[in-house]
């Protein structure tokens, strides 16, 4: 699996980023949002039991993450169409503002080294910084969700470049390394 430190993955993937008609998909590539944080979450499929209320939650933060000038990006290896049908049935899923990228062929879940041996994506999340360089990655067991609250504090700490301890939140003091040194 790809980690801190590493180049995200160069993609082409189809989203579904829309209900409305005429305006369901839309192709997005490693360089659609050049320049800025980006969350990839990936889920293992559509239509089943935890990952809705995951991608329902990174919905909700989206303004928090905007806030920060972060994008977030959500994909599976489910089909643009799929990913439609489930936004149009599921009522959490149908007003969501971020994209639902389609990984069919797989490639961007092999590429970052989370695909399971079952063909599906495992549940993964990569901070990326605005270089492409990963700053987080996380992969959680299929039956347990993630913290998309964890992951905007990982975005607000990486941003500091300063030395957070642990459970630091914006607004905490951040560690000064020379007087710790010193003894003070």
């Amino acid at each position: 699996m790809l980690t801190v430190g590493d180049p995200f993955p160069e993609f082409e993937l189809t989203a579904c980023v829309s209900l409305e008609s005429g305006q369901e998909f839309r192709k997005i590539n490693h360089k659609s949002y050049e320049g800025v944080w980006k969350v990839y979450f990936a889920w293992p499929a559509d239509f089943t039991f935890v990952c809705p209320t995951e991608i329902a939650e990174f919905g909700r933060m989206q303004p928090e993450f905007a806030e920060r000038e972060a994008r977030v990006l959500g994909f599976s290896v489910d089909s643009e169409y799929v990913h439609h049908a489930w936004r149009r049935s599921h009522p959490h899923l149908r007003e969501l503002p971020f994209p639902m990228m389609a990984d069919v062929r797989r490639e961007l879940s092999a590429a970052l080294g989370i695909l399971g041996e079952d063909g599906l994506a495992m549940r993964a999340a990569f901070l990326v910084d605005p270089r492409n360089e990963i700053q987080f990655a996380m992969v959680t067991p299929g039956n347990v969700g993630r913290n998309p609250r964890e992951v905007l504090r990982v975005l607000d700490a990486a941003r500091t470049d300063e030395l957070c301890p642990c459970n630091w939140s914006p607004g905490e003091e951040t560690l000064d390394a020379a007087a710790l040194l010193a003894g003070a």
